[in-house]
């Protein structure tokens, strides 16, 4: 089952991570100070991931592609990881594409 997992980082802001059905993370979100603000990360993931013109396709330094889906007012919402080719990272968009907009959410911080 795809789903996006909140988790509280060791300096207590909050991020999400959108898994696929295989458990790979396809993508990842800033550091939020607050759970209400990582919560409307998620919804705006699964809006603006449908959008193709919300993804922003990058190049790191060691030459590695990866991509970020922003929202509509330009804001980065989520990173995705280091890819090995173009098509591995065009796979990714894909796969955020299908998996956010029905994804479940777990909240992980609850069973602290």
């Amino acid at each position: 089952m795809e789903k996006f997992v909140i988790t509280q980082r060791i300096n207590n802001e909050y991020q999400f991570n959108l898994k696929a059905v295989n458990g790979e993370i396809i993508l990842t979100s800033e550091g939020y100070v607050q759970k209400a603000s990582c919560q409307k990360g998620i919804e705006s993931v699964k809006i603006n991931s449908q959008d193709a013109s919300r993804y922003d396709r990058r190049v790191a330094v060691n030459g590695k592609d990866y991509f970020v889906l922003k929202a509509r007012n330009g804001e980065i919402i989520g990173k995705s990881k280091l890819y090995n080719s173009k098509s591995g990272m065009e796979n990714g968009i894909a796969s955020v594409k299908l998996n956010a907009p029905m994804a479940a959410i777990v909240d992980e911080t609850l069973k602290k």
